[in-house]
């Protein structure tokens, strides 16, 4: 009788798990109130792994992952990964929204990013 209820349970459970497994991702998430958009210069003075979103463009690649980000205030470094752009293609002259994080060492500061967004309507 233990070996039938250990048995029915183990089944359940993987039933469970692979129902769950097979759900495609419906997307969606959180939309409302955050963190509010701060400047290039207000980053520059932001601690370590601070999150923070910047809106401007992209002015130029400095290699690999890494670009120049400009906006009124003045220009900083980030590191955008490759999936993190979503097919999006992005010049300088878009306007764009990056979400991340600061990134700061002893000789650097850079904006870790998570996100990229266009900028509807330009």
């Amino acid at each position: 009788m233990k070996k039938y209820i250990l048995s029915l349970a183990l089944v359940t459970a993987l039933t469970a798990v692979s129902a769950l497994a097979a759900r495609p991702h419906m997307g969606g998430g959180f939309t409302g109130p955050g963190a509010e958009s701060a400047t290039v210069a207000d980053a520059l003075k932001m601690r370590d792994d601070t999150p923070v979103t910047l809106r401007g463009t992209i002015e130029k690649r400095l290699g690999g992952e890494h670009y120049l980000f400009k906006d009124a205030t003045g220009t900083i470094t980030v590191e955008i990964d490759d999936d993190k752009w979503n097919g999006q293609n992005v010049t300088p002259d878009t306007p764009i929204e990056i979400s991340g994080e600061i990134d700061k060492d002893w000789t650097s500061l850079k904006v870790d990013v998570d996100v990229v967004r266009l900028i509807p309507g330009n």
